[in-house]
């Protein structure tokens, strides 16, 4: 009966064990994320291209594993079209799944899928015809955004707000998905507690740090950010709510953000933003650094939005 006792309590232990484990960010699925989104079978990963069509029902698939409801009533696309200089009604789309506990209010995670693709509807500011993987740019940012739903999920607490996971279409376009999505929100932007962007999260640079810009976007930040810390990970702070990156669409919504970013590198925009290059073990220490930060945001049951002085 001691035995069996003992045996019980061992593998529930274990269990247990593996259950925690399987709601940090890791290093291997980020990377096998990656090695996918910016394979060359994505060729890029191009708006209105047959591989950015591929990634999002990538995406979309993650989304249903992790059993999240479709955002946009039975589906998890938010489809669009938008115009840019002679391009006409070019086809989009968000993917976006809902997490539901129950909340008044919800946090909104964010991460662009697209990249330039064959470069064809950029009218000749990159090379046409070259595939330009963005494995950085933004394949970090959606397995960022995989681990980070898959983490919300999993753990055991219910958490005080409801979240919203959202890939956006046509950023390298303008931030076209964070502007439609913002004029024709699936839920009331006033219910939404702060908005969390990650673009090109995967090159750390120790020396540099993470960039962490919207410091200044609600007056609850300086609280939420005091005293948090990850090993291995040096981070800085930038007030600014407006960017080149989909956060920006929300702060001017009068949305509060953050937007986490590792700064540029040589292979930006070019074909040799490849997943080799990515640092996945600096990036799941990002997340969990994001992690603290928005579990530190839930003590508010508000945050108060400052716009620009």
């Amino acid at each position: 009966m001691k035995k069996s006792l003992l045996l019980m309590m061992l593998l529930a232990g274990g269990m247990s064990a593996a259950y925690a484990q399987d709601t940090i960010p890791d290093a291997r699925r980020i990377q096998e994320t990656v090695n996918y989104l910016a394979s060359d079978k994505l060729k890029g990963r191009g708006t209105a291209e047959k591989g950015s069509r591929t990634a999002s029902r990538y995406v979309a698939r993650q989304f249903k594993k992790l059993r999240l409801k479709p955002a946009n009533g039975g589906s998890y696309f938010q489809d669009f079209t938008f115009d840019r200089n002679a391009h006409k009604n070019i086809p989009s789309r968000n993917v976006a799944a809902f997490l539901d506990n129950g909340a008044a209010r919800t946090i909104i995670i964010g991460a662009h899928y697209d990249h330039l693709g064959t470069a064809g509807l950029f009218d000749g500011k990159y090379p046409i015809g070259q595939i330009h993987n963005g494995a950085d740019d933004n394949a970090s940012g959606v397995a960022g955004l995989l681990e980070l739903a898959r983490h919300y999920v999993k753990n055991a607490g219910k958490e005080p707000f409801n979240f919203l996971f959202i890939a956006f279409g046509g950023e390298e376009l303008g931030l076209q998905g964070s502007k439609y999505y913002t004029a024709h929100p699936l839920m009331p932007l006033d219910k939404v507690h702060f908005m969390l962007n990650m673009d090109m999260i995967g090159r750390y640079n120790p020396e540099r740090g993470i960039g962490i810009g919207g410091y200044g976007s609600a007056q609850e930040w300086p609280e939420v950010f005091k005293d948090v810390q990850q090993p291995g990970i040096k981070y800085f702070t930038d007030a600014a709510g407006k960017g080149a990156s989909d956060h920006h669409n929300f702060y001017i919504s009068k949305v509060p953000v953050l937007f986490f970013h590792t700064g540029g590198h040589d292979d930006y925009h070019k074909p040799t933003d490849d997943a080799p290059k990515l640092q996945a073990a600096s990036e799941a220490g990002i997340l969990q650094l994001g992690i603290q930060l928005i579990n530190k945001a839930m003590a508010f049951p508000e945050l108060h939005y400052v716009g620009e002085k």
